[in-house]
């Protein structure tokens, strides 16, 4: 499948704006391993808690339930998890733990909600570049969480 690519306006650091070419199929966290910005460990890290949190089903809905009407005395009970959802979402609260608090704020947006790192940072209210150092951090946490080499 051949990659595709939109064209953005960006600001960098210095207020200038310029025109690039954003890959939309790629994550921040790829984008981030492909430029040498995080070690195939940190990377493997991010990638598996993103599964975990797939796989957990802990990502918004974007469609109607069309599951048919539940039987009467039921109505309102939600669908039982199956057990590689709830495994998952064990794994994922463990990461996040291991991560810690302060750190699982940027982890999450950047591995799960695919936010840019510029993104998270302005919406934790950081200062830029800051976002950087706190991932690795996290990353290297939840690598070892993870037992990743």
């Amino acid at each position: 499948m051949a990659a595709q690519y939109i064209e953005q306006i960006i600001e960098d650091p210095f207020g200038q704006t310029r025109k690039v070419a954003v890959n939309i199929g790629e994550s921040p966290l790829a984008w981030l391993h492909a430029r040498g910005h995080l070690s195939e460990r940190h990377y493997v890290a991010g990638d598996n808690l993103r599964a975990d949190w797939e796989k957990a089903g802990l990502g918004p809905r974007v469609t109607m339930r069309w599951d048919a009407t539940p039987p009467q005395g039921r109505a309102g009970r939600k669908a039982e998890p199956t057990v590689a959802q709830l495994s998952a979402r064990e794994r994922f609260d463990g990461a996040i733990r291991a991560a810690g608090p302060g750190l699982a704020d940027i982890l999450w947006r950047v591995a799960c909600a695919g936010e840019g790192l510029a993104a998270a940072e302005k919406a934790l209210g950081w200062p830029t570049r800051a976002g950087k150092l706190v991932l690795t951090l996290a990353l290297d946490r939840v690598a070892a969480w993870y037992r990743v080499a």
